[in-house]
């Protein structure tokens, strides 16, 4: 195997925050980047859920990095899904465009790393045919 790409990002926590708690566009900001599982997850975390948020978004910007495309045509946000993997880490799901746009890479397997303070989350993805 060798490497297709790499994608890392960094994530404030309070704007990821203060996007979620906008009273006019906050609901449509949850509903347009996060899947209904990355919302349940980062909801059970309790007062880190703002973290989980971000890690998540970090996730996703570091995704298509490592695919080498941005948002719209070629991947959009709930097209890239965190999810626990068994034993708890993170794994990377893709559909539509965004898997399509992997199997057109090549890319067989997805690798992602994720950490976070109360300030800022860190995603790194490396893309693997």
């Amino acid at each position: 195997m060798s490497v297709v790409g790499t994608g890392v990002d960094l994530a404030e926590v309070g704007r990821v925050r203060a996007a979620i708690e906008n009273p006019r566009t906050g609901g449509r900001f949850l509903e347009r980047v996060f899947t209904d599982g990355e919302r349940r997850y980062a909801e059970s975390r309790g007062r880190n859920r703002y973290e989980s948020f971000a890690a998540r978004f970090a996730a996703k910007e570091a995704t298509m990095k490592a695919l080498g495309v941005g948002w719209g045509a070629r991947a959009s946000w709930r097209e890239i899904e965190v999810v626990r993997a068994p034993g708890g880490r993170p794994a990377l799901v893709l559909t539509g465009k965004a898997a399509a746009t992997a199997a057109e890479l090549g890319v067989a397997r997805l690798h992602v790393a994720l950490t976070h303070t109360a300030e800022l989350a860190l995603a790194q993805v490396i893309a693997e045919d």
